[in-house]
């Protein structure tokens, strides 16, 4: 077998979560959070490649965390995979669990302000439950009692760790409320679409105020328009333009 192990062509590995955790006695170590809603006989040997390799990186002990939504896929986690012969296992991985089955519950945002992590980990191991929408609404109430750099944090782990749970939709539409600290995909898409209605205002105006008509075809054409790009573009142009058409009309070098 060839002793170079170097990668030539490069593997994308992604975990769901890579936190660094400080203590106040001044120890650190990396949390790997992975949601693993089902069995998956490949994961393991996943999972002891994100160990070794982020030992080997940075030096710091790693601790491999699995959420899980249902007992039977957290008892096959909670299980120690051994990886080499059975007369001998070279390498031996256990995860940390989480699940429904020693999740609490946490529906009181008061309860969710006092500890954070505890109230998002209770959000990401019910979210199959009918607790699910009372549990998300505590964690939404309490993320706005912190800063926003943190709060952002514990709210895209929520929703990485919810995956395609109907609860995760709950939680966009929680979120979607207070754009302000939550980068998910519903909050991008809204604040792009902000964007977007600010440029074409801006358009308009600019065309308004150096008197230049534009039809009614043409001022919905502009107002509906959501890609930044274009609607850059007829800004561009809006300021030379002798007719709203021209707006639209590649200039003549």
């Amino acid at each position: 077998m060839p002793t170079d192990l170097t990668e030539i062509q490069p593997t994308e590995r992604r975990v769901d979560t890579l936190l660094r955790i400080d203590t106040e006695s001044g120890d650190s170590h990396l949390l790997i959070v992975e949601a693993q809603s089902k069995k998956d006989v490949r994961k393991p040997a996943g999972w002891a490649y994100y160990v070794a390799h982020l030992r080997e990186k940075y030096g710091i002990p790693p601790v491999l965390l699995v959420t899980c939504q249902d007992r039977h896929t957290a008892a096959w986690a909670s299980q120690p995979f051994r990886i080499g012969p059975p007369q001998w296992p070279t390498l031996t991985l256990r995860a940390l669990v989480l699940g429904p089955h020693n999740g609490p519950v946490i529906t009181d945002p008061s309860a969710a302000a006092r500890d954070i992590p505890l109230a998002t980990l209770s959000a990401i191991t019910h979210g199959r439950d009918q607790n699910a929408p009372a549990i998300l609404k505590a964690l939404a109430v309490a993320l706005k009692t912190i800063d926003e750099e943190t709060a952002r944090i514990f709210a895209e782990l929520t929703e990485l760790g919810l995956g395609n749970a109907m609860a995760a939709e709950t939680w966009r539409q929680l979120m979607s409320v207070d754009l302000s600290f939550f980068r998910s995909e519903t909050s991008q898409r809204l604040r792009a679409e902000g964007r977007a209605e600010g440029r074409a205002e801006d358009v308009l105006l600019i065309l308004d105020t150096r008197g230049i008509e534009v039809p009614e075809a043409a001022r919905d054409r502009i107002a509906s328009c959501t890609d930044l790009d274009e609607l850059r573009t007829w800004l561009t142009r809006a300021v030379t333009a002798a007719t709203a058409d021209d707006l639209f009309t590649e200039p003549e070098a």
